[in-house]
């Protein structure tokens, strides 16, 4: 299995995908891993090359306890890419993967040719994921799993799909607290709300109808009108978009990224 070892963290990666075909780096949420993406790589991999990457401390990669920062997270991703022989590529992440997006796309411009923003922000509360952090660090994962499962999954999905609630469930519950805490303070301090207007590559802004974390009003609608041409897509979804509208999602990445 392929690691990559960074400051601090060894970082689990994989690729799919056709070889020769361009690479799309697909990122996951906090409290999830590169799993987040499964329902969708059928759907791509006969178009890219595809390198998932589990975030520092999440999934199978092992990382030093303390707080992370998103220009932290944003070198793991692309110290792995240069690892996996990618030297330009397109990169799709979900809420905390967009967000390091976002900050790769403002720190190597020349590196991200495209960039996908899913269910994500340039700003969030400090003061409520500092008291999540808090919540997790002294009590441990459990005691944030049904405030998170609100948020990541829709109840429709719930009820339609209640084996993949449960394996979300039971990924979120086993993921390291360490690992989520420090994450969560790279969302705590990120500063990219006064930045993202310099982001210079094509952009789509992938917003959930059932998002209550990071919903179109506020927050998409902020994306949209701070990165420059950005373009919207609108899926009936919660916050884990790759799992609620996989088919839709798909179409409309592809469209974008082929355009």
């Amino acid at each position: 299995m392929p690691f990559t070892s960074v400051k601090g963290a060894e970082i689990y990666w994989k690729m799919d995908g056709r070889e020769d075909a361009p690479v799309l780096v697909l990122l996951n949420s906090i409290g999830s891993d590169m799993d987040l993406w499964d329902p969708v790589l059928p759907l791509l991999r006969d178009d890219y090359r595809l390198l998932r990457i589990d975030t520092r401390g999440h999934g199978a990669s092992a990382a030093e306890p303390g707080d992370y920062s998103l220009s932290l997270l944003a070198e793991d991703v692309l110290t792995v890419a240069r690892a996996a022989g990618a030297g330009t590529f397109a990169l799709a992440g979900v809420s905390l993967g967009g967000m390091i997006g976002m900050e790769l796309a403002l720190s190597q411009p020349a590196v991200l040719e495209k960039l996908v923003l899913v269910c994500t922000s340039a700003t969030m509360d400090a003061a409520s994921w500092d008291a999540r952090i808090a919540t997790v660090r002294g009590q441990g994962m459990i005691a944030i799993a049904e405030m998170a499962m609100g948020r990541f999954l829709s109840p429709q999905f719930k009820a339609d799909e209640p084996g993949a609630w449960d394996a979300v469930l039971r990924g979120l519950v086993s993921s390291d607290a360490e690992g989520y805490a420090g994450c969560g303070a790279a969302i705590r301090d990120m500063d990219l709300k006064d930045r993202i207007a310099g982001i210079a590559c094509p952009t789509l802004v992938v917003t959930g109808t059932r998002d209550t974390s990071t919903p179109m009003e506020v927050h998409g609608e902020y994306l949209l009108a701070t990165i420059p041409g950005a373009e919207s897509l609108v899926l009936e979804a919660a916050h884990l978009a790759p799992l609620e509208a996989p088919e839709a999602l798909a179409q409309g990445m592809t469209t974008f990224l082929e355009n």
